[in-house]
């Protein structure tokens, strides 16, 4: 089925990620995944081509283009590479950090971490989680204290991406704990300052070339300054933009479901088995024929929100969505795949395997299916 989601302009943008991922994503793979985290290098390189900040205007070095579908390009492109990991690195500014600080900055915030976030000189992280609060975000325990012009910070963050590498981390904190979700508030806090401490670099089942890590704060003591928008109107921020966020996820899932069967179809029309082609027996083509369709279903969809997102219509319920049925069917998608794949579907060398590993965090980050489930529920309430 064609997709006429893309214009030229887009088709063009493609042909440009693809050869970066060719030259500069694919070759050090390996490498990063044996390192836990990716270069440094590879954010400079990606800022120098214009993929950092797409949608950030360009006087802060920006591409200037508020335009969903180029975000999109980056994560398939990525993906169809098998480098799912790094559109947490590259993905992770345009469609989780960036916004935040593009919609809700001041002028000479823009101005002071824009220019070298987009340039890829300086990398960002946003920290939601703590190690007793996941999905329920209006229960942060990390406090912010406010004396005289700075906020005094103490707590602790966990499977943060970027976590390690990270140079600036908007950070979800409590200046009134007793105000529940209207106490939650966003500062930007960066790695030098005093008090700020990097934990262990998680060991993560996949997406392992892409850093995870713990954060803690002691007596932080950051400028009101970095407080982003209003003190207590967090939670209504992380709201609306969770919208996006959740699509990322959502289009991550696709992309990599894509590529997954194409490559087992690839596969399975070679390897023979009591001397035909695995894909000639009929439980197997029909195994085949169920997950072509599944994720023909699933990209329709999702093309479909991204539509919603560009017209300004996506809501969150669709969004949640999007985002869990795109992940739970690429675990069963991946399965299947992976089963026939036979023995070497077991084997870390065969990419069907990273495929699996990979595809696990899907329905646990951005919100879990189950968090998801409860926002759809909810709405149906009469």
């Amino acid at each position: 089925m064609d997709r006429d989601l893309f214009d030229p302009d887009h088709r063009y943008f493609r042909a440009m990620v693809r050869d970066f991922v060719a030259n500069e994503v694919q070759p050090h793979l390996p490498a990063w995944e044996q390192a836990g985290q990716v270069d440094r290098e590879l954010y400079t390189k990606a800022g120098a081509l214009g993929l950092l900040g797409l949608g950030v205007d360009e006087r802060y070095g920006g591409g200037g283009v508020e335009d969903f579908r180029f975000n999109l390009v980056v994560i398939e492109e990525l993906c169809r590479a098998g480098a799912a990991a790094i559109t947490m690195n590259l993905s992770g500014f345009n469609d989780l950090v960036a916004p935040y600080l593009n919609e809700l900055g001041t002028e000479e915030q823009r101005q002071r971490w824009l220019p070298d976030l987009c340039s890829g000189a300086r990398i960002s992280a946003i920290a939601m989680t703590e190690p007793g609060t996941g999905s329920d975000l209006k229960a942060v325990r990390t406090t912010a204290v406010r004396d005289g012009d700075a906020y005094v910070v103490n707590g602790a963050k966990t499977f943060i991406s970027n976590g390690v590498l990270a140079d600036l981390v908007v950070t979800v904190v409590s200046t009134d704990p007793k105000a529940g979700r209207d106490g939650i508030s966003l500062l930007v806090l960066e790695s030098t300052m005093e008090g700020f401490e990097r934990g262990r670099k998680l060991d993560k089942v996949g997406l392992r070339a892409q850093d995870t890590a713990e954060l803690f704060f002691t007596d932080v003591r950051v400028p009101v300054s970095h407080l982003l928008g209003e003190e207590g109107h967090g939670f209504r921020y992380l709201m609306r933009n969770l919208r996006q966020e959740r699509l990322s996820v959502a289009a991550t899932a696709v992309a990599s479901m894509e590529r997954t069967l194409e490559n087992t179809v690839r596969y399975t029309g070679e390897r023979t088995a009591f001397g035909r082609p695995v894909a000639d027996f009929q439980a197997n083509r029909f195994t085949l024929a169920e997950l072509a369709t599944e994720v023909q279903v699933a990209r329709v969809f999702l093309d479909r929100c991204v539509a919603e997102l560009l017209a300004g219509r996506l809501s969150s319920v669709d969004a949640a969505m999007a985002k869990w049925w795109t992940t739970e069917l690429q675990q069963r998608v991946v399965t299947r795949c992976l089963q026939l794949h036979g023995g070497y579907g077991y084997m870390r060398e065969f990419e069907v395997a990273r495929d699996f590993l990979d595809a696990r965090a899907g329905t646990l980050y951005a919100g879990t299916t189950e968090i998801m489930k409860e926002i759809i529920g909810r709405s149906l309430r009469p």
